[in-house]
């Protein structure tokens, strides 16, 4: 299969690209809405029962949230070791419970919330159906559903010409491209010009396309070399002091374009502020502009392998902006929400869309349906993928329309989802023995139970229900310990080995991430923008080369948007510095001070060849130089080097 050029794989990104973009209001969230925030849930798919519930209380969060839980417990007959107990048996930041409604996500900018009226929501005629069928054991055979070929649109992997050398800095130009950031720096001039007429007392020079760069440098260094302030990097004259900042740029000039720099114009953001409260207002406008150069440059320069996952991922951020989003279980509570489509097997970011909490949904089945189909492109893609997700995404719906877009679809499912099978015969019980499996296929989809410590939900278009796959567990029988094989579903084996896309890319982000605070919301985007690049960039050089550990590779990105050929910083030069001193301390002996400390002279030794003794030396160089009237190799040595 060919390879593309960067530039015909960019093209053919930017003719298939569809921006998938949701309403633009901030202020009001619907009742829908309001539900997705406080108990995760998606109005759009999950379904709360109201029967045996008090009526006074049928519309209390509370209720819903111990609806939620019903199904949660002690689920083994043996005892299992209790360093293990606590382990789920899906390796994800969210346990893979068949509920799933545990986590209550607040906006930051509701009051304290109000009762909902839940409109009883069946379909009789899924529940008749549902009821007829019967779970099958893992001693029944499943039919192995329809195998989709894989078909990639490009070869998998960096869509770049083998011949060329591709250094760190050459990559991430490949994503802050020299045309994106000659925007970037117009709009930065433009912004400080604006401030400046507002009366800011600060002295702006128009910053230039490098000398962005050895900022956009900086601020890799200061992830690689951690202070407590900023200031910090420029503190003189004391043991902690890190002297290499300052040779780069002064600490106010760092102050004035950190203040400024914007990546869309001031003239337009005014403009669209007037639309604020309106469906014309876009509040991702000021980040726009870089963040669709970004997402292309994901897509066009590499093309991910089959496995693909999508999660969400947090932006520390508390700005008070109507985009921010407060989520119990992350370990990143408080800020922008991002949807991400990661490649499995690294952690690359394939694409990614920022929620900006709207109301309304495009397509009419909810918002996990939406944010996942948005980051799904068929035509850059091509067919065959397999995507894993958790709880939040999986809905039967979803399943089978990836199926007919010719995309697997595989991950944890809540029982009060939609079409789920809820009332089937020979069910799993609180009772049933560890490694019990029960599973139920309607068409492509197969359903599969599972007892692990609890019991867990997975479905799927891609696997059969069981493969004679296994895993080992350690548990207590009769006093004594040991280690029990028991069956697993090829569903929940294949979830465990993939699923964790998002978090691998999370966690490479943050290795050296150069998020610190902002005085500006957008900037904190603008950051990560920075990691996704840097991060994406050492993925593709590992892919290529292999041969630099991440860190090797930050250092070399750091070295080269500086300027510099190594990562040996020269000395820096001054006037006090280079000055010639005695090779030996004088004495009162006159006859002493003729011969002592002479040494042969550096200049004369390497390009004359001759050995001509000097009591003189470079105080900081500490190299022996002559210093005569006819013969002056100090000020020769320094004007050379």
């Amino acid at each position: 299969m060919a390879r593309y050029s960067g530039e015909q794989a960019l093209q053919m990104v930017l003719d298939s690209e569809e921006e998938f973009t949701f309403s633009s209001e901030e202020e009001h969230d619907s009742d829908d809405e309001r539900l997705y925030f406080e108990e995760r849930l998606d109005p759009a798919e999950d379904t709360v029962s109201n029967e045996n519930v008090d009526p006074s209380l049928s519309h209390s969060p509370a209720i819903l949230t111990k609806r939620a839980r019903s199904n949660t417990g002690d689920n083994e007959k043996e005892n299992v070791d209790p360093s293990l107990s606590h382990s789920p048996a899906i390796p994800t930041k969210r346990a893979p419970s068949n509920t799933g409604g545990n986590e209550k996500d607040y906006s930051p900018n509701e009051s304290a919330p109000k009762p909902l009226a839940k409109k009883a929501k069946t379909n009789i005629q899924t529940s008749n159906r549902h009821s007829a069928l019967s779970w099958k054991t893992d001693n029944d055979t499943d039919m192995v559903p329809q195998t989709l070929r894989f078909l990639p649109a490009r070869e998998p992997g960096p869509q770049l010409r083998p011949a060329d050398e591709h250094t760190p800095k050459s990559l991430f130009k490949m994503f802050f491209s020299e045309d994106a950031v000659s925007t970037l720096c117009q709009n930065t001039n433009a912004q400080a010009a604006r401030a400046v007429s507002k009366g800011c007392r600060y002295k702006w020079t128009d910053i230039s396309i490098g000398e962005m760069y050895r900022y956009i440098g900086l601020l890799f260094y200061m992830a690689m070399v951690k202070m407590s302030s900023i200031s910090d990097y420029w503190r003189q004259d004391s043991l902690f002091s890190v002297p290499f900042p300052a040779t780069i740029m002064s600490r106010d000039r760092y102050r004035t374009i950190s203040w400024n720099v914007h990546m869309s114009h001031p003239d337009e953001d005014k403009e669209n502020d007037r639309k604020r409260g309106t469906a014309d207002h876009d509040s991702l406008f000021r980040v726009k502009p870089l963040m669709d150069t970004i997402r292309l440059a994901c897509k066009a320069i590499y093309h991910p392998k089959q496995n693909l996952a999508v999660d969400e991922r947090m932006v520390a951020c508390k700005a008070n902006t109507g985009m921010r989003q407060y989520m119990k279980a992350k370990p990143t509570k408080w800020g922008f929400k991002l949807f991400v489509l990661a490649d499995s097997s690294n952690g690359y970011t394939v694409d990614f869309s920022v929620y900006t909490g709207k109301n309304n949904f495009p397509t009419g089945h909810g918002l996990s349906y939406d944010a996942v189909t948005s980051l799904l492109d068929c035509k850059v893609l091509g067919s065959g993928y397999h995507l894993y997700m958790d709880n939040f995404y999986t809905s039967p719906k979803l399943l089978r329309d990836l199926f007919a877009m010719k995309f697997g679809g595989c991950g944890t499912y809540r029982d009060n989802r939609k079409d789920c099978p809820r009332n089937a015969a020979n069910s799993l019980s609180k009772k049933s023995a560890r490694g019990s499996i029960r599973w139920i296929r309607d068409g492509a989809l197969v359903f599969v139970k599972w007892m692990d410590t609890r019991e867990v939900s997975v479905c799927s278009t891609i696997h059969a229900a069981y493969s004679g796959d296994t895993v080992q567990r350690r548990v207590k029988s009769q006093g004594t310990w040991r280690t029990k094989t028991i069956p697993c579903p090829a569903p929940v084996t294949a979830y465990n080995q993939h699923m964790g896309g998002v978090d691998l890319s999370d966690q490479l982000i943050q290795y050296y991430t150069t998020q610190h605070k902002t005085m500006k919301w957008y900037r904190k985007i603008f950051l990560h923008f920075l990691d996704i690049a840097a991060t994406n960039a050492f993925i593709i050089h590992k892919d290529l080369y292999g041969n630099m550990t991440h860190k090797e590779f930050i250092e070399q990105l750091i070295a080269e948007l500086f300027g510099m050929s190594s990562q040996k910083a020269a000395p820096k030069r001054t006037k006090s510095d280079h000055v010639p001193v005695p090779a030996a301390e004088l004495t009162s002996d006159a006859r002493n001070n003729a011969t002592a400390g002479h040494r042969n002279c550096m200049l004369c030794k390497v390009q004359l060849g001759k050995r001509q003794d000097t009591p003189w030396k470079c105080q900081a160089c500490d190299v022996y130089l002559c210093l005569q009237l006819k013969r002056n190799c100090f000020q020769k040595w320094h004007t050379d080097v």
